[in-house]
């Protein structure tokens, strides 16, 4: 790698690319650093903005000038106003008396100044501002440096004539000097009005000090000309940026991308492979000169900077396959094909592995780009050690295991790459669901007998249709760069599907080979999700044809492959009536607070035919010692709980399974604290119309949840009644 960054750097600066000069730059003045614009944080802050008196030299008339920095007037260099605001037309060419200082400067116009900001006019501080900077290229001023990297006051380099009132400057802190550059202005009369104002703070992305734009010596690579094709590419669809809304965030950073800092005065990193000698010439070059390149000086001095480490990560896609050197995994590998990444590099990492990409290989180093988002804690808030809020992941993983972790990030992903609210319970979700994928495969082993039996019966059927629709919805969705969703039809089918219902089936009746295979390519499904528990699961199923086509490991697996003639709606369709006859009559259960292991008879009312696969996994899974299903009820059977579901009725007779007026009361009881609930809540809802609108609505469903409670309460209670 170390040999790939000094080769791009020297052939950019070969072409002209790359440059050493004097530019304005973002400067931090505790890590004493350069920094590049994406290295900065900027934040919405209150502040102030200063209305300061700026009198025109041989005249009573003053410019008022609007500044959210006072202390920089020391580097004033001139008075800018928008050419076409009438208000400051005679002004234009005249010299003002800077205040404190007394040096001249010219009232300037350029199309750059908003009239709208503060009073139109503006000072410009070519050394201390980027705006200004341009500003001050164009109108050829001057620039005065008024701060050391320290952000401490340098003045002592100022002409005599303007150190009169602002010797004693020298040495302080820039923002001590703000409290007393306003205390004299105000003093001296410069002071016509201060008023709040909010403004955009920069900071240091990695000790958070405010950044100072600063004139510095630093090296830069022109990005003028590299970025041009970079845009060409995603423009041309060459780059496909997934979610698409991202497309236009890239575009706009890469079309306003000013030269690129990439010299960075910190004691890690690639060393900047540039050496001048005693005459000031620069030699540039990948190996270490013995003499100077221009004068033949055989005394150099190493620069001592480093480089931007975005500099070397630009160049990932291919460095690591080999470049410079054309190696087999260069030529086999480059280019590669999907980047996953967050958000927040697109400006630092994507746009440059792109703009490096196409300049040294000639070709998009990836044709997609999937973008997700950040991990925020349950409320959103970025995690932080000082709030308190940081879930280390090493400690989940040591609780949990990694796969747990894995799942219950990939879970939270949405298609449009929103950020991930992680929080500890959905991290006891993926613990849990874990479990249960190992509970499945202990039992499903323990059922192994070696028997081929190629008989299919009801629950086959149905579970074969449920996987291989599953199969085709789960790779349709990573096919759209969908993973978020792809896991939870995952969870969803083992956890219910597999778990829940087929494997409480095959202690009924099923095929043995049905429900290896439809485990087995479970396994291959989840393993991109989960990939040490299913590689555990895996080598111990030995399913024959998986092994004899990919060796030891699922790694090598064939992805599954939908097989849609085992797609049987009418199949799924019966499952489903199944499905809600026996949660009804468990629910009854567990309202009734019946034991599971009493059995109970029960009377099934429907139109629908039911076959004698569906009575036996009916009469089993329901814990029911007798059904009877017929089109209509002959007799009423008094002291029954029942329960009506679309074209079908449930009737579980009672008598001598519990006692009757008990649970009446009991129920009754219920009500009566149903009520008190429903009472709370109203009250709220009617004393509170201010609140936030999320909290009315979670008042809003308790109500509906307790009505519907009491509702189904007071069905029971009717049902019960003799």
């Amino acid at each position: 790698l170390s040999r790939a960054v000094k080769k791009a750097f020297v052939s950019l600066y070969n072409e002209g690319l790359i440059y050493r000069g004097k530019r304005i730059i973002n400067w931090c003045p505790r890590c004493k650093t350069a920094l590049s614009d994406i290295e900065v944080e900027h934040t919405e802050e209150n502040g102030k903005l200063w209305h300061l008196k700026y009198q025109v030299e041989g005249s009573n008339e003053f410019v008022i000038v609007a500044t959210t920095r006072p202390e920089t007037l020391l580097g004033d260099t001139a008075v800018a106003v928008n050419p076409s605001d009438a208000r400051y037309k005679h002004f234009i060419g005249k010299m003002l008396i800077l205040p404190l200082v007394g040096r001249k400067i010219p009232v300037i116009k350029d199309e750059f100044v908003d009239p709208t900001f503060g009073t139109g006019a503006v000072k410009v501080t070519p050394a201390h501002d980027p705006n200004d900077y341009e500003i001050g290229l164009r109108h050829n001023l001057p620039q005065i440096v008024m701060l050391h990297n320290d952000g401490k006051v340098q003045v002592n380099h100022f002409p005599k004539d303007e150190l009169k009132d602002i010797a004693s400057y020298e040495g302080v802190d820039r923002f001590k000097l703000r409290e007393i550059i306003v205390a004299d202005l105000e003093k001296g009369g410069y002071l016509e009005r201060i008023e709040d104002y909010k403004n955009k703070i920069g900071r240091c992305y990695r000790c958070k000090t405010v950044i100072e734009p600063y004139i510095s010596d630093q090296w830069f690579v022109r990005m003028k000309d590299l970025v041009r094709p970079a845009i060409q590419a995603v423009e041309e669809n060459k780059i496909q940026y997934i979610p698409d809304r991202w497309t236009k965030v890239y575009i706009n950073w890469m079309e306003n991308h000013r030269d690129w800092c990439i010299s960075r005065q910190i004691w890690w990193g690639h060393r900047i492979p540039a050496w001048t000698c005693e005459n000031g010439h620069i030699t540039v070059s990948e190996e270490t000169p013995s003499k100077c390149g221009h004068c033949s000086s055989s005394k150099l001095v190493q620069d001592a900077d480093v480089l931007d480490t975005w500099f070397s990560s630009s160049l990932w896609p291919f460095s690591t396959l080999g470049w410079p050197d054309k190696t087999k995994d260069l030529e086999t590998y480059y280019p590669t094909t999907v980047l996953v990444t967050g958000y927040d590099i697109i400006t630092f990492w994507v746009s440059k592995m792109i703009v490096m990409g196409l300049k040294f290989m000639k070709k998009e180093p990836f044709s997609k780009i999937f973008i997700h988002g950040l991990i925020r804690d349950i409320t959103g808030k970025k995690m932080s050690k000082s709030i308190g809020n940081v879930i280390d992941p090493l400690n989940v993983i040591d609780r949990v295991g990694a796969d747990a972790l894995r799942f219950s990030l990939i879970s939270l992903i949405s298609g449009q790459g929103q950020d991930i609210k992680l929080s500890e319970e959905k991290i006891t979700e993926g613990r849990n669901f874990s479990n249960k994928i190992w509970n499945a495969a202990r039992y499903i082993l323990g059922k192994k007998t070696g028997t081929v039996d190629d008989k299919k019966v009801f629950a086959d059927k149905w579970i074969l249709s449920r996987y291989n629709k599953m199969v085709d919805e789960i790779t349709g969705k990573l096919e759209e760069f969908d993973p978020g969703e792809s896991a939870r039809k995952l969870y969803d089918f083992i956890w219910s599907d597999l778990c829940d219902w087929y494997l409480e089936m095959s202690k009924i009746d099923a095929s043995e080979k049905v429900l290896f295979e439809v485990f087995e390519g479970t396994m291959r499904l989840l393993h991109p999700f989960m990939p040490f528990i299913t590689e555990e699961i895996w080598q111990k199923l030995e399913i024959g044809d998986q092994r004899s086509e990919t060796g030891k490991t699922i790694m090598l697996s064939k992805w599954p492959k939908a097989d849609k003639s085992l797609v049987n709606e009418n199949i799924e369709n019966e499952m489903t009536v199944v499905k809600e006859i026996v949660r009804t009559i468990r629910n009854i259960r567990a309202s009734l607070n019946i034991p599971h292991s009493k059995e109970l008879t029960a009377y099934v009312t429907t139109g629908k035919k039911f076959g004698a696969d569906q009575v036996k996994y009916l009469t089993s899974l329901a814990r029911l010692e007798k059904l009877e299903i017929s089109p209509k009820m002959t007799a009423k059977i008094e002291g029954a709980a029942t329960a009506a579901l679309t074209d079908i009725t449930i009737h579980i007779p009672l008598q001598g399974i519990i006692d009757l007026s008990k649970e009446v009361e009991r129920l009754k009881e219920k009500v009566v604290k149903l009520d008190e609930e429903i009472v709370k809540v109203q009250q709220r809802l009617s004393a509170n119309k201010n609140v936030p609108e999320d909290v009315l609505e979670e008042w809003k469903g308790r109500e509906k949840e307790f009505s519907d409670q009491k509702r189904t309460l007071q069905d029971q209670i009717k049902s019960l009644t003799v």
